[in-house]
């Protein structure tokens, strides 16, 4: 039946193609003809070809439009929190959902019945294997997120240490902006003292808590994956940072620089010691064995002139 199928197919454009040769006067026929030829096709697809390739189920047809849905909203979630990086605690309900509908599909994978053999007619049935790839490109996104560092282990939700960031996160943008709103009328627009002073605590606690997170995420926290930080907890520090330092320029309060400066004092000064009493203590050792040896030759002087007088 396979060149009857493209015959069918080929039936409205070789209707187009023979209208025009008789000239331009032909030409509202070969329209007519097109239309002829559609409704054919139409009909013959219609009526159920003999030997042809069956439909899908009705049950695989909805699993199929759940899924094409689904990644339809999930890819639409992914494109709109790129910027700024939003994609784990705005899409993570989104992917469960992708994740469940993949698996209603693949769970029939080894049943042989024709009527309920979904996985072999969605999943395996072609070479581009569309709904395979649309999964597979959804996973790797998800892990290359490292978006499990940010839910719970059920992934049902945001962890409580992730909560806490991002609600320390939005009140040091709350400060800063704050603070820039009350200090552009008095002040040049480079001169930031205010934000540094007023939003200093607030970002220093955000500042600990994104290191305390890092350090109990090497160990394997909440999620269980001992791995970098999602991607919206490590984008949202960043934009901080830069703002910090870079935009603001505040810098490190005296309370932290004092403690390194002692240190790094002390280390510096520490060879300049070791060779200075190193070279006292040398010239002393010198005198002391130098003398007793004056002291021997002016008695040997003493003993000689004695002998002789």
């Amino acid at each position: 039946m396979a060149p009857l199928r493209c015959l069918l197919s080929l039936l409205p454009a070789l209707a187009l193609a023979l209208g025009p040769a008789a000239g331009e006067g032909r030409r509202p026929l070969a329209l007519e003809a097109l239309g002829e030829a559609e409704e054919l096709a139409e009909e013959l697809w219609g009526a159920g070809l003999p030997g042809d390739l069956p439909e899908l189920e009705p049950e695989c047809r909805r699993l199929l439009a759940a899924f094409a849905e689904g990644s339809a909203a999930l890819t639409g979630c992914l494109g709109r929190r790129a910027r700024p990086v939003r994609l784990c605690q705005a899409c993570h309900r989104h992917y469960r959902r992708v994740v469940a509908q993949y698996g209603n599909i693949a769970r029939a994978v080894g049943n042989s019945s024709e009527s309920h053999n979904c996985a072999k007619s969605i999943l395996t049935s072609d070479r581009l294997q569309i709904v395979v790839t649309l999964s597979e490109f959804f996973n790797k996104t998800w892990e290359a997120a490292n978006c499990a560092n940010c839910l719970k282990n059920s992934s049902e939700g945001l962890s409580n240490s992730t909560v806490e960031f991002l609600d320390l996160f939005n009140k040091s943008l709350t400060c800063f902006e704050h603070n820039l709103q009350g200090q552009t009328t008095y002040l040049s627009p480079n001169n930031y003292t205010e934000v540094c002073k007023n939003c200093n605590e607030t970002y220093k606690m955000l500042n600990d808590l994104y290191n305390n997170l890092q350090r109990r995420n090497r160990q394997g926290g909440e999620s269980g994956h001992s791995a970098h930080l999602c991607i919206d907890v490590e984008d949202a520090m960043n934009i901080t940072r830069k703002l910090w330092s870079r935009t603001f320029n505040c810098s490190v309060p005296c309370s932290d620089t004092v403690p390194v400066i002692a240190v790094s004092s002390f280390i510096l000064f520490l060879p300049i010691v070791f060779y200075l009493s190193s070279f006292l203590h040398s010239k002393q050792k010198k005198r002391i064995l130098i003398l007793p040896k004056r002291i021997q030759s002016n008695a040997s002087l003493v003993n000689i002139q004695e002998k002789y007088s």
